[in-house]
């Protein structure tokens, strides 16, 4: 039987599976580790680990009954956005630890940039703003701050590319992770921007030279790895791209106006579209599909599931306890938080946890209940927080909007927020959309195996796949929609109002004063 095998480097593990020409998961397995925080808001990973981690996955893989090694066509990397990529010597050995997304260490550069360089024209160029998110300002601190590091470095990868380096022995970068790095990359002329590496003073000759579609192949697979994992030499390495993107393409974002809300641990709302307005504070980047035409828009909240297990974690133990051996708090609250009415009986959740990302870009953000009184209780709490998220989804979507794009009429949710039918029904009505969701688990390594299928010939993306079911899981009633916009307004409110506070707070230096 004829398969192609899709890869996902995630922050917290790396998982492949093998997938036939109908698109049907054979197998799959995941592989897991840790990233590194030697100090406060820094994270960072080095690339021996995810690669550990790849061939482990691939080896279990190739080993489950059912499939062929000699029948896979060919494979495909998705991974976290690497940020600064991995910087590596001339013989591609890694000097540093990548700083990965969620590494917030650049803020002097961020500062910099925005005393130094033209933003509007930064934005007309690339589709995107300044941040310590973006890996051009985390390039910038390696320059400052590990000098004899950027002196030795001859390329910063991305980790797909570093792993599609050590798959085919192929220096490449994909679109979409190139775009992604945001500040350097030409957004209309799909290449490097040169104006703006030497606005930043970021050096042309550290970047990859070849600029690849995802669903391009690289390289052949190295004929050494092929005869150790028992497959055919030189089956195309499809280049593959970011994890957002191609979770967003398994679950069917093939054209513009396909839009997916990925509600895991944190956040993420991405549309499809042709055109981008940096000044709405979301991303942009080339989409993993038709990346010569297409955009794939996204934005999204640091902590939304995350907020959820922060709330049960801390304030929850005697629904823990009650739950028992075989349940969950969540048994607990849910029907009660059900029963009440849109809004908690007047309470909001902002769910900053750890600053927060689009569309408000502020990493002293904070959270909080606003409107509790002592009537409130654990169950308000939470409904609250299932809503502060929901109200963070349609913040980004509604900055979403305002890019010239028709969202489809429907929204589609994935991960684990899908489990939640009341979270479900609460989206519909602050979004005012049907919501759809999958009865198998969608994920980036689907969508990097889906893009190896097109590449080798097996699939056909232009044609529905029997891959995956989608089901109705909600729709908006009018009565909570309109209490709903009512209190989305007053969610919009609070952030710039509290936000002067949230600073005060979050200045140690300024509270011994």
């Amino acid at each position: 039987m004829e398969t192609v095998i899709g890869i996902d480097i995630g922050t917290q593990s790396t998982k492949a599976l093998v997938i036939d020409h109908h698109g049907r998961i054979l197998a799959e397995h995941s592989q897991g580790y840790r990233v590194d925080t030697p100090r406060p808001l820094w994270a960072e990973q080095w690339p021996d680990v995810w690669w550990e981690a790849v061939l482990g996955c691939l080896r279990a893989c190739l080993e489950a009954p059912g499939v062929d090694p000699r029948g896979v066509k060919g494979l495909c990397v998705s991974s976290l956005y690497g940020g600064s990529g991995i910087p590596v010597d001339a013989e591609i050995r890694p000097l540093h630890p990548c700083l990965i997304w969620m590494d917030r260490r650049a803020e002097a550069q961020v500062q910099w940039v925005k005393e130094h360089v033209n933003l509007t024209r930064l934005g007309d160029i690339t589709g995107n703003s300044v941040d310590s998110y973006y890996g051009f300002t985390k390039m910038m601190w390696l320059k400052a701050e590990r000098p004899e590091v950027w002196e030795r470095t001859r390329y910063l990868l991305p980790p797909n590319s570093y792993i599609n380096y050590c798959l085919s022995g192929e220096i490449a970068i994909d679109h979409s992770s190139a775009g992604n790095i945001g500040g350097i990359y030409d957004l209309a002329a799909r290449t490097w921007s040169q104006e703006m590496l030497d606005a930043l003073g970021l050096d042309r000759d550290k970047l990859p030279t070849r600029l690849v579609d995802s669903g391009a192949p690289v390289g052949g697979l190295l004929p050494s790895l092929a005869d150790s994992l028992g497959l055919h030499t030189d089956i195309p390495v499809v280049a593959g791209g970011v994890d957002a993107a191609m979770a967003t393409l398994a679950a069917g974002a093939t054209r513009p106006g396909n839009h997916v809300a990925m509600i895991g641990t944190s956040m993420c709302w991405g549309v499809i579209n042709q055109r981008v307005d940096a000044g709405q504070g979301l991303i942009s980047m080339p989409h993993v599909l038709n990346s010569d035409r297409d955009l794939y828009t996204f934005g999204g909240a640091l902590t939304a599931g995350a907020s959820v297990s922060w709330f049960v974690d801390t304030l929850c133990g005697e629904d823990r306890v009650a739950a028992g051996e075989h349940g969950s708090a969540y048994d607990q609250l849910e029907p009660l938080a059900r029963d009440l009415p849109p809004g908690a009986d007047g309470l909001l959740f902002l769910p900053y946890l750890m600053g927060e990302r689009s569309p408000v870009w502020d990493a002293q953000a904070s959270a909080g209940f606003i409107g509790l009184s002592l009537y409130h209780r654990r169950h308000h709490l939470y409904r609250a927080v299932l809503e502060g998220v929901t109200f963070a989804l349609r913040h980004n979507m509604e900055a979403g909007s305002q890019q010239g794009v028709t969202l489809d009429a429907h929204l589609i949710v994935v991960g684990g927020a899908t489990r939640s039918d009341l979270w479900m029904q609460i989206i519909a009505d602050v979004t005012r959309m049907p919501v759809y969701t999958y009865r198998e688990n969608v994920e980036a390594a689907l969508g990097a195996a889906l893009l190896a299928g097109q590449a080798t010939g097996l699939l056909d993306l232009t044609q529905p796949l029997q891959h995956s079911t989608l089901v109705e899981r909600a729709r908006p009633s009018e009565a909570a929609a309109q209490q709903y916009d009512e209190l989305f307004d007053l969610y919009c409110q609070l952030y710039p109002t509290l936000k002067p506070i949230m600073h005060r707070l979050n200045t140690t230096d300024s509270l011994g004063e």
